[in-house]
């Protein structure tokens, strides 16, 4: 059988339930949620009895509201459109209006949800997303509690999901989580991390753990260092209301970045159950070494990006300059830090991270470079090398999924001479079709009742302590030399040097052009 003729066994279909997006008219909604649910719907994964009700304050009635989603979705689900598939869709779509903090909102949701229940058949099991401004989070579970939409009786289920930030610092992340459960139950509360939806993070875990060739040497024994990189070439956009509030760190580093750092140095759990996985990731969370107040200053870096040129030639403002930006924003748009990870795993290795806006290209990528090989008997065979490199195994999150791995070989010819060379896996080129943009996933997971994919309390919180430090050094000391990288670049100039000084560099990106990598 060749590669693109492989069919993985088919997943089972979600039993009949209600989507209640809150924040239906949205932007999230509109660009993810709703192609996530066409898509599902489009590989037979949705009953037929299941609906979807938006919550807004907008005046919409379900007519007004499918009319509006159906005039602007056309640009999000792709070119595999199917206008009968839509079609089916859309008449199960219905709207609620209310504001969120408004008690006469939820009892009219109530009768809608009655409404829909008995007309399709969707058995009162409702699953509530909450794609609204972080502020509206606790409001809306507490409510929703009062209102008892919030209860399991009679068999059927009731789950709510929340989009980060979980939180903007240690106390808020656990006031949130104190919040929350007044309302629902641990088992009740799914905490999205989209990057944890993509194919690559998943078989992360497969790759590590289901090939002899992998797991032996998966340790400090062969591994020199770990980097991960979080990549964006698009700067703040319309989003500086919100980003002036958080910044690089508390946006991308508490979830993205330690959710993938999980994935990594987790140790195998001894079942495939969730909370086993989620067990063993809030253990390696756990183990990192607190960064001390003092060390601040020298295991982590922070950046601002000027104005610049992007890698097209485009001309880009500085941060400063961008719309609701304040002229003198003290704002970070770029982390980098290097953590150290307490276990017999991964004693002394160092694990590097690093995001950034408006750096020279879009991407996301592990990269786990093992220890150099004794091969003094090669030293005089390299080709433009001083040493023979080092084995490189890159994990591609985004937006070329898939595993590259580097070695050394021989060039052709009578002369003894060595390059390294490079075997790529994509999962476009090898299963024949893109993969999905991780919502399909998480969406499916959360209406059949898996939550390995998403955030646990305790994982949420291990992850708001590590940064705690970094937020309050930073506080308190401001920045002096913002802006200090220009758009179109890969950071501040300390961000190399945090390699540097352990004899280190990034690995450069191979499908962007790098100005300092």
């Amino acid at each position: 059988m060749s590669a693109h003729q492989i069919t993985p066994q088919a997943a089972a279909p979600i039993a009949p339930c209600v989507l209640v997006i809150f924040g239906g008219g949205g932007d999230l909604t509109q660009r993810k949620l709703i192609p996530a649910i066409y898509h599902l719907a489009q590989e037979k994964l949705l009953s037929d009895s299941f609906a979807i009700v938006g919550v807004d304050r907008v005046e919409f009635d379900s007519d007004s509201y499918r009319s509006r989603i159906d005039s602007e979705i056309h640009a999000f689900l792709g070119d595999e459109f199917s206008d009968a598939q839509w079609d089916a869709l859309l008449q199960r779509i219905h709207y609620s209006q209310g504001d969120f903090a408004d008690p006469a909102a939820y009892a009219r949701l109530a009768d809608v949800l009655k409404g829909v229940d008995e007309e399709q058949q969707t058995g009162g099991n409702y699953l509530f997303y909450l794609a609204t401004p972080p502020r509206f989070f606790g409001e809306i579970a507490t409510r929703l509690g009062t209102a008892g939409l919030a209860g399991e009786e009679d068999g059927h289920w009731r789950r709510i999901i929340i989009e980060k930030p979980f939180g903007q610092d240690l106390a808020s992340a656990r006031e949130l989580n104190k919040t929350l459960h007044l309302a629902f139950n641990e088992p009740q509360i799914y905490r999205i991390d989209h990057y944890l939806g993509k194919e690559t993070v998943q078989n992360i875990l497969a790759y590590r753990f289901t090939n002899s060739t992998v797991e032996p040497i998966w340790n400090r024994r062969y591994i020199d260092h770990v980097e991960i990189t979080v990549a964006e070439s698009l700067g703040v956009e319309t989003r500086a209301g919100y980003y002036e509030q958080a910044g690089a760190l508390r946006d991308m580093v508490p979830n993205h970045l330690l959710a993938l750092l999980s994935v990594i140095a987790m140790e195998p759990a001894n079942s495939f159950s969730a909370d086993a996985i989620r067990d063993e990731q809030t253990k390696v969370l756990s183990a990192i070494q607190p960064i001390l107040p003092e060390q601040v200053l020298t295991q982590t870096v922070r950046g601002q990006y000027g104005d610049g040129s992007m890698p097209d030639g485009t001309r880009v403002p500085a941060y400063r300059r961008e719309p609701g930006v304040a002229p003198d924003s003290r704002t970070e748009t770029y982390v980098a830090m290097k953590l150290m990870i307490d276990s017999w795993r991964w004693a002394g290795i160092p694990f590097y991270l690093r995001t950034g806006k408006r750096m020279p290209g879009r991407y996301t990528e592990a990269v786990i470079q093992f220890k150099h090989a004794p091969n003094m008997m090669f030293r005089d065979s390299l080709v433009r090398r001083a040493r023979v490199p080092p084995n490189m195994l890159v994990l591609r999150i985004q937006p070329n999924e898939g595993i590259g791995m580097s070695f050394n070989a021989k060039v052709p010819g009578p002369a003894e001479h060595l390059s390294p060379v490079e075997m790529n896996f994509s999962y476009r080129d090898y299963f024949g079709a893109a993969p999905s943009t991780g919502y399909e996933t998480l969406l499916y997971d959360c209406m059949t009742g898996d939550a390995m994919l998403f955030k646990r309390a305790d994982n949420i919180e291990a992850g708001w302590a590590l940064v705690e430090p970094i937020l309050d050094v930073w506080g308190a000391l401001p920045p002096r030399d913002f802006p200090d990288y220009a758009a179109g670049t890969w950071g501040p100039p300390e961000a190399d040097d945090l390699l540097r000084r352990d004899g280190r560099a990034w690995k450069a990106c191979d499908t962007c052009s790098s100005q300092n990598a």
